[in-house]
C-alpha cells in the first residue's frame, strides 16, 4: 500500500463535464431555429381584408404573397413606407431583413379574394404583383415526429444511469439498487472518534479485537511466524454490554475501510435480494482490502437452518446465510477481509457459521463486575458538566450490581435529569440513588389512592420481607424498604446481594424464604393472604423449578438436567421426560416452596413483636433504611466483606431468574420485592 502512486487530484476550479450540457445545447439550438428561422423576432403586423383593400386602392401595396391558399403577406412600396399610417408597423425588429412583409392576415375563399384583387387593380390601373407560395414548419413537424423516440431514449438513459450508480437516490432509485449492499463505509477520511479508551472494562474482549487491529496495521509481525489473519470474530453477550461500542472502537482504531450494517439489512421482501447484498458487500470489501465488515445482530440471518421452515418452501434467510457462509470461507475467499459480528442470541446461530475458519474467535462480553462498573461510571460521568465533589464511583458501582454499560449510562443521564428537576447546581449522590430506584422500580406514584387497610397490609408485607431476610444468613442484605407505589408495584424492598459466581442450594433456599416473607407476614398478622405476592410467587416458582430441572439440586429427581443449551428443545412438541417424572418434578417443586413458606412463618411467629414494630415505623415514615432495622433487631450477625473477583464464563450455567413487575390475573397491581441481584434484569 505504501508503494501506490498518489492519485491525481482534480482541479477544483475546472468545471466537470456533464451530459446535461449536451441536453442544454440541443434545447438552445431548437429554440434558436424556431425563433430565428422566419426572420428572427420581426413579426408582420396584423391587418384584415377590409384594410387591405383600402391599402391596395391607394396604391400602397407592391406585392401580395399568398401562403397556403388562406394567408396573405403584404409588401408595401417604398413611398407607402414613408406614410405615417404605415411607419409604426415597419419599424425594424431584431435580425429583420429589408425585404420582409409589413402586414399579414387570414382570408376565406381564395377565388373570391383573387377576384377582389383583380377588380381593384383594374379600377385603379395598378401593377401589384400577386405570388403564390406554400410554407411548412419543417422543424416543428420533425420535432413532433421524433418526440416519442426522444422520450423513450431519455427514459432508457435514466434507467441505465440509476442501475449503474452505486446508491439509489431516494425512493425512486431504490428499486434499481435493491440488490446493492446497505453497508455504511467508514475509512480514514471519516470522522470516527471512538477509540479503545472510550470502552471501559471489557479487558479480555479488547485484547482479542486489539490483536485484529494490530494484524491489519502490522501484518508482517504475525505472518513472519506463519500466522494467518483470523477470518472473523463473534461478539456474544447480553444486551447493553458494549458489543456495538467495541466495534465502533475497532472502526476508530483500525484505520482501514470499515463496513457497518445490521443483519436485518439483508432481509427484503424480494426473493434473492439478501444473497445479492451479501455478494455486493464482500465485493466492495475485497476491492478496498484489507478491510473489516461489522454485522450487528447477525442472528437476523444466521439462525440455524431448517428449524423454523415447516412449510418446506424456499426460505430467503437460508439463501442469505448460505451466501454468507460461502463468502466467509469458500473458494476464492479473500483473506484480507475480516468479519466482526455481534449477537445476544448465540444459541440460535447455525453451527456452520460458528465453526473455525468463519468465526475463529467467539468473544464473550459479559455484564461488568464491580471494578468494571467503576470504570464505566468514570467514563459516563465525564460528559456531566457539574458533579458533586463527594460523589464516590466505587459506592455507585456497589449500588448497581447486574447493570450493563448501557444501564449505567442511563443512570448517569437520569441522575442529571433528576438534579435539574430539583433545581440543584450539581449532580449529587442522592440524585444517583434516586436514578437507580427510578430505573429498577419505576416512577413514584405518591398520588395513587390506597385505602388505610391496604396500606397497612402493604406495610406488613414489606416488613415481612425485611425481617426474614435479616434473620437468614444467605439472604441479601437490606438497603431500604418503601411502601410508596412505584411503577406497577405497591411497595418494594431493595437489597444489595453478593455477586456470586456459583450458587449453593442453601443460598437459593434462603432467597426463596425471604421472597415468601411478605405472604407469610400477611398470614401471621392478619391470618389472611392476598394477591399482592404474585411476583414473589413467580420468582420462587422459577427458582424451585431451576433447582429441580436445571441444576440437579434435588435428591428425589437426582443429578439430571433438562436444560438444553443448544436451544433445540424450544422446537420440540414433547417433553424430555415421562409423565411419571413430570408428576415427581411438580411434587418436588411444591415441596420446596411450601417448606420455605413454613420456615418463613416460623421465623415471623418468633419475631412477631419486632415485625409489628418495623411495620409501624414503615407506616409512619413510608421509607426505612438499614439503620432502622439495626435499632430494632440489633447488628446483623451475617454481614461480611464481599471479595469480588472477575467473572468466569461457565458454559452450561443458567442464571436464576428473579421476580418482575407484573399484574395479577384480576388486574390488581402486585407487590414486588425489588432486589438488585447480579442476574436481575435492570428493567424489572
Amino acid at each position: 500500500m505504501a508503494n501506490q502512486k498518489p492519485k491525481k487530484k482534480l482541479d477544483p476550479k475546472k468545471p466537470k463535464f456533464s451530459a446535461y450540457w449536451i441536453y442544454a445545447a440541443i434545447i438552445i439550438i431548437f429554440l434558436g431555429l424556431n425563433l430565428f428561422g422566419d426572420g428572427g423576432f420581426s413579426e408582420p403586423a396584423k391587418t384584415n381584408p377590409a384594410e387591405f383593400k383600402d391599402y391596395l386602392s391607394n396604391g400602397d401595396i407592391e406585392k401580395v404573397e399568398i401562403i397556403n391558399r388562406n394567408q396573405a403577406r403584404v409588401y408595401l412600396t417604398s413611398e407607402a413606407k414613408e406614410k405615417e399610417i404605415h411607419k409604426k408597423n415597419i419599424e425594424p425588429g431584431f435580425l429583420s431583413t429589408g425585404d420582409s412583409p409589413t402586414y399579414t392576415f387570414q382570408f376565406g375563399d381564395l377565388q373570391n379574394f383573387e377576384n377582389d384583387i383583380n377588380e381593384i387593380k383594374k379600377e385603379n390601373n395598378l401593377n401589384t404583383v400577386v405570388t403564390y407560395d406554400t410554407s411548412s414548419d419543417v422543424i416543428g413537424e420533425l420535432f413532433w415526429a421524433l418526440l416519442p423516440f426522444i422520450l423513450i431514449i431519455g427514459v432508457w438513459i435514466f434507467i441505465m444511469r440509476k442501475m449503474s450508480s452505486g446508491a439509489g437516490g431516494g425512493a425512486g432509485g431504490q428499486i434499481f439498487n435493491i440488490g446493492k449492499s446497505k453497508a455504511k463505509l467508514f475509512d480514514q477520511n471519516t470522522d470516527v472518534k471512538t477509540s479503545f479508551k472510550d470502552v471501559a472494562g471489557l479487558e479480555g474482549a479488547k485484547e482479542e479485537v486489539q490483536e485484529i487491529v494490530d494484524f491489519l496495521k502490522q501484518p508482517e509481525k504475525y505472518t513472519a511466524l506463519g500466522g494467518k489473519i483470523p477470518k472473523g470474530a463473534l461478539l456474544v453477550g447480553p444486551p447493553g454490554t458494549g458489543k456495538t461500542l467495541l466495534a465502533k472502537a475497532v472502526a476508530g482504531e483500525a484505520k482501514v475501510p470499515f463496513f457497518s450494517l445490521s443483519g436485518s439489512d439483508f432481509v427484503e421482501m424480494f426473493v434473492g435480494v439478501g444473497a445479492s447484498r451479501v455478494r455486493d458487500l464482500f465485493k466492495q470489501a475485497k476491492e478496498k482490502s484489507p478491510s473489516i465488515i461489522f454485522i450487528d445482530e447477525i442472528d437476523a440471518i444466521g439462525r440455524a437452518r431448517g428449524k423454523s421452515n415447516f412449510s418446506g418452501s424456499n426460505d430467503e434467510r437460508e439463501n442469505t446465510l448460505n451466501q454468507l457462509l460461502t463468502e466467509m470461507d469458500g473458494f476464492g475467499t479473500n483473506t484480507n477481509v475480516i468479519v466482526i459480528a455481534a449477537t445476544n442470541r448465540a444459541d440460535v446461530l447455525d453451527k456452520a457459521l460458528m465453526r473455525a475458519g468463519r468465526f475463529d474467535r467467539q468473544i464473550y462480553v459479559d455484564l461488568p463486575d464491580l471494578n468494571e462498573r467503576k470504570e464505566i461510571f468514570e467514563v459516563h460521568l465525564g460528559p456531566l458538566k457539574k458533579v458533586a465533589d463527594e460523589l464516590d464511583t466505587e459506592f455507585l458501582a456497589k449500588q448497581t450490581p447486574g447493570f450493563s454499560g448501557a444501564d449505567i449510562a442511563n443512570v448517569c443521564n437520569e441522575a442529571a435529569l433528576i438534579a435539574a428537576r430539583k433545581g440543584n447546581k450539581a449532580v449529587g449522590k442522592q440524585d444517583f440513588l434516586d436514578a437507580v430506584d427510578r430505573i429498577v422500580g419505576g416512577l413514584e406514584k405518591k398520588n395513587k389512592i390506597i385505602t388505610p387497610s391496604e396500606k397497612k397490609a402493604i406495610a406488613f408485607h414489606e416488613a415481612g420481607h425485611a425481617t426474614v431476610s435479616w434473620m437468614l444468613e444467605h439472604a441479601a442484605p437490606l438497603v431500604k424498604v418503601t411502601i410508596v407505589p412505584r411503577g406497577q408495584s405497591l411497595g418494594a424492598a431493595w437489597y444489595l446481594p453478593e455477586e456470586r459466581l456459583i450458587v449453593r442450594p442453601e443460598q437459593m433456599l434462603d432467597e426463596m424464604c425471604a421472597a415468601l416473607g411478605g405472604r407469610a407476614a400477611e398470614k401471621v398478622i392478619f391470618n389472611k393472604i392476598s394477591t399482592g405476592a404474585l411476583s414473589d410467587l413467580e420468582k420462587v416458582t422459577k427458582q424451585a423449578r431451576a433447582m429441580v430441572t436445571i441444576y440437579g439440586l434435588n435428591d428425589a429427581v437426582g443429578n439430571i438436567t433438562y436444560y438444553d443449551s443448544s436451544g433445540q428443545s424450544e422446537y420440540n412438541f414433547t417433553k424430555p421426560y415421562s409423565e411419571k417424572t413430570s408428576e415427581l418434578i411438580d411434587k418436588e417443586i411444591s415441596n420446596l416452596i411450601e417448606e420455605q413458606y413454613k420456615r418463613a412463618i416460623d421465623l415471623l411467629e418468633h419475631n412477631k413483636d419486632k415485625l409489628s414494630q418495623l411495620a409501624e415505623i414503615l407506616l409512619d415514615k413510608e421509607v426505612i433504611f438499614k439503620d432502622d432495622l439495626e435499632k430494632i433487631f440489633g447488628k446483623r450477625p451475617f454481614d461480611k466483606e464481599i471479595a469480588e473477583t472477575k467473572p468466569v464464563k461457565k458454559k452450561n450455567s443458567l442464571p436464576v431468574e428473579n421476580g418482575q413487575d407484573i399484574k395479577s390475573s384480576d388486574g390488581k397491581d402486585t407487590d414486588e420485592e425489588g432486589e438488585l441481584t447480579e442476574n436481575d434484569s435492570v428493567n424489572k
